[in-house]
C-alpha cells in the first residue's frame, strides 16, 4: 500500500461528500415537484408525456396501485427486450449481422436488464446488435434505474407523510427521474467520455492488420491439433459512450464490450476511471441527504451517509490491503522458487490503473449495485475477492444502487431501531411513527428473501454436474465462483468472479428466476412498509425516543447490518474464500 493509493481513495469520498448536498437537495425539489433550474425547458415535455399517455400528475396511489404500475412497466419493457433479442437478426442496424439471440440468453438477459442487474452470459461485441444495444439494453438501463428512484422516493414518503394513503404517483415519479435526473447528466458525461476517447459510432467493425502476426493453436475437424497464423483482428466498436454513461450514472453494470471498463473503448484513461466511480455513487450518497430534507431531519440523513461511509472505508480498505500484500506463495515463507512478485498482486488488472484504483473500482461496484469492472476479481487474492462478495451480501446497502441502496438501508434501519426499543423496554419509533410487528415482519422478509434465493440455489448448483461443470477452479474457489454468481444475480449486482462460465441452460434460468426474486419480492414488502408508515401519525420525540440522528445511532445501525450478513453468510464464506485463503497461507492453491 502506498500514501498515493490512499490519497486518491481519500479525494474519491471527498468528492463525493461535496456532491451530496447539492445533487441531493435537487434530488428534493424534484420528486417534491418544487421549482428547478430545468423546469423551463422540461415542464412543457412532461406536460405532453402526460397528456399523450393519459396520466393526471394530481392523482396519486396507495402503495398496492403504485406496486403494480411498476410490475406492469417493468414485465412489459422485459417482453418487448425479449422479442428484440430474439428478432435482431432482421431488424435494422446490425451491421455485423448477428444472429437472434438464443432463447434462454435472451430470457436470461430480459431479466437482467430489466431488475438492474445486467448480468451479461455472453459476449456484447459479438451477440447484441447495434439496435439491441441502443433499444433494448441501454433503455432499460434508464428504466431499471428510474423505477428504483422511485421506489425509494416512495419509501421515503411513506416516512415522512402522516395519516396518509397514498405515497405518490409511479407514473410521475418515473418520468421525472427520466427527465430531470438521468437524461441531463447522461447528455453531458457521454461528452465527457468521448473527449476521453470512448467511442461513439455507428460504423461495422474494423479489420486490421496485425504488426506481428501470431501463432495460435486450433482443433481440426478430425480432433487434431493445428497451427495457424492469424496476422488480422477484428476491431468492435459502436455506440459505446452514451451505454457507459447510464451504465454508471444508473449504477447498472452492463458493459458494451466483453472486458466491461477494463476495455480501453469503455474506460480509456485514469480521469474516465475517476469519473464512472464518482458517477456510481452520485445518486445513492445525494438520496441520504433528500431523505433527510425530505424527512424534516438532515441530520439523520447524514448519519446514514456517515455508516455507509463507514462500511465503505473498511471494504476498500480490506481489498487494498489484501491486494497490495499479494500472493503468499510468492512473497512469503512458501514462496515458489523463482516467482516474484514485489508489487503486490497485479493479476486481472490493468497497468494504467494499478491496484489502489481496482481496488476502490471493484469495493464501489459492489457497494453500490453497479457491477461494472475494471479487473477480474475471480483474479484477485482470497480475502481481496471476499469483500466484494461480502458487499453484495450485505444488500448492497453502502450507498447502494440507485434507488436501491436507500430503500435497502431503511429496512436496516427499521431492524436497528427495533433492536433499540427492545434494549430500553419502550415501543420502537422511527421519526416519530412507531414500528410494530407487521413492518418489522416486513422488513425481515425482504431481508431473508435474498439470503434464501442466494443460498438455495447456490446449494443446488453445488451438489450438481450441470452447476459445477460450468467453474474454472476446484476447491474453495470454485464454491466461491458458484456463490458470487448467484449473490451478483439475486442482490441485482450483475458482476462475476469471471472464471465461471454461465451460458448454459441452467445457468441461464436459475439466475434469472434468482434475478426476479431479488428484485420484485424484495421491493413489495418495502412498498407495504411505505404505506403502512405513511397511514400513521407521527408523535413528538419523549425521553424514551431513541435519536436516529447522532454517531450512537451509526453505530447500532452497522452492527445490524454486519451481524445479519454474517450470521446469514458466514458457513458459506468459510467454505469458500476463507479457507482459500487459509489454505493458500498453508502453500496450496487453486
Amino acid at each position: 500500500m502506498t500514501v498515493n493509493g490512499w490519497l486518491q481513495i481519500g479525494v474519491f469520498l471527498a468528492v463525493i461528500f461535496l456532491l451530496t448536498k447539492p445533487l441531493g437537495i435537487f434530488l428534493f425539489r424534484v420528486f417534491e415537484r418544487k421549482r428547478t433550474i430545468l423546469d423551463f425547458v422540461l415542464r412543457p415535455i412532461e406536460k405532453l408525456i402526460y397528456r399523450i399517455v393519459g396520466v393526471d400528475e394530481r392523482k396519486e396511489m396507495p402503495w398496492t396501485e403504485y406496486g403494480i404500475a411498476m410490475l406492469l412497466f417493468s414485465a412489459v419493457s422485459m417482453i418487448l427486450l425479449y422479442l428484440m433479442e430474439r428478432f435482431q437478426h432482421w431488424l435494422p442496424l446490425n451491421p455485423q449481422k448477428l444472429a437472434n439471440v438464443a432463447p434462454d440468453l435472451a430470457w436470461n438477459t430480459a431479466v437482467s436488464f430489466t431488475t438492474n442487474t445486467n448480468w451479461q452470459a455472453y459476449t456484447p461485441e459479438s451477440t447484441m446488435s447495434y439496435l439491441t444495444q441502443m433499444a433494448g439494453l441501454a433503455y432499460h438501463n434508464f428504466a431499471s434505474a428510474a423505477v428504483g428512484i422511485a421506489l425509494a422516493i416512495a419509501l421515503i414518503r411513506g416516512v415522512s407523510r402522516n395519516e396518509s394513503k397514498t405515497i405518490g404517483n409511479f407514473w410521475v415519479d418515473l418520468t421525472r427521474c427520466f427527465l430531470w435526473v438521468l437524461l441531463p447528466v447522461c447528455l453531458a458525461g457521454s461528452l465527457v467520455l468521448v473527449s476521453q476517447g470512448v467511442v461513439q459510432n455507428l460504423k461495422p467493425y474494423s479489420t486490421v492488420q496485425l504488426v506481428e502476426p501470431q501463432t495460435v493453436q486450433a482443433q481440426g475437424p478430425d480432433g487434431k491439433a493445428l497451427t495457424q497464423v492469424v496476422a488480422q483482428q477484428v476491431i468492435a466498436q459502436g455506440p459505446a459512450a452514451s451505454q457507459e454513461i447510464i451504465k454508471m450514472f444508473g449504477t447498472n453494470g452492463g458493459g458494451f464490450f466483453n472486458a466491461n471498463s477494463a476495455h480501453p473503448y469503455e474506460n480509456p484513461t485514469p480521469f474516465s476511471n475517476f469519473f464512472e466511480m464518482i458517477l456510481i455513487f452520485a445518486i445513492p450518497s445525494a438520496l441520504t441527504y433528500a431523505l433527510g430534507r425530505m424527512t424534516g431531519s438532515p441530520r439523520h440523513g447524514w448519519a446514514i451517509w456517515a455508516a455507509m461511509t463507514a462500511l465503505f472505508l473498511a471494504g476498500v480498505g480490506a481489498t487494498y490491503w489484501a491486494e497490495a500484500r499479494g500472493n503468499a506463495q510468492l512473497t512469503g515463507v512458501n514462496q515458489i522458487a523463482g516467482a516474484l512478485q514485489s508489487g503486490g498482486n497485479m493479476e486481472g488488472k490493468e497497468v494504467r490503473f494499478g491496484i489502489a484504483n481496482t481496488a476502490l473500482f471493484a469495493t464501489a461496484t459492489t457497494d453500490a449495485s453497479c457491477g461494472a469492472v475494471n479487473g477480474m476479481h475471480d483474479s484477485f487474492t482470497p480475502l481481496g475477492g471476499m469483500v466484494p462478495l461480502v458487499n453484495i451480501m450485505l444488500g448492497e446497502v453502502v450507498f447502494g444502487g440507485v434507488g436501491s441502496g436507500l430503500y435497502g438501508m431503511l429496512v436496516f434501519v427499521i431492524l436497528a431501531v427495533f433492536i433499540a426499543g427492545l434494549m430500553v423496554g419502550r415501543t420502537p419509533e422511527y421519526l416519530g411513527k412507531k414500528i410494530e410487528a407487521f413492518d418489522v415482519k416486513m422488513a425481515m422478509l425482504s431481508v431473508l428473501f435474498s439470503s434464501l434465493t442466494i443460498l438455495v440455489f447456490a446449494a443446488v448448483a453445488v451438489l450438481a454436474k450441470f452447476g459445477t461443470s460450468s467453474i474454472s477452479n476446484t476447491g474453495p474457489h470454485g464454491l466461491s465462483q458458484i456463490l458470487y454468481a448467484y449473490t451478483s444475480s439475486a442482490g441485482n449486482n450483475g458482476s462475476a468472479f469471471a472464471g465461471l462460465s454461465p451460458n448454459t441452460l441452467w445457468y441461464n434460468t436459475s439466475t434469472a428466476f434468482a434475478m426476479l426474486l431479488g428484485r420484485f419480492f424484495v421491493v413489495i414488502p418495502i412498498l407495504a412498509i411505505a404505506g403502512n408508515l405513511a397511514r400513521k401519525k407521527a408523535a413528538p420525540a419523549s425521553l424514551g425516543t431513541f435519536p436516529v440522528t447522532g454517531p450512537l445511532f451509526s453505530v447500532l445501525l452497522v452492527s445490524t447490518i454486519l451481524i445479519v450478513g454474517a450470521l446469514t453468510f458466514f458457513p458459506a464464506l468459510s467454505l469458500g474464500p476463507i479457507l482459500e485463503h487459509l489454505l493458500m497461507l498453508a502453500g496450496k492453491s487453486f
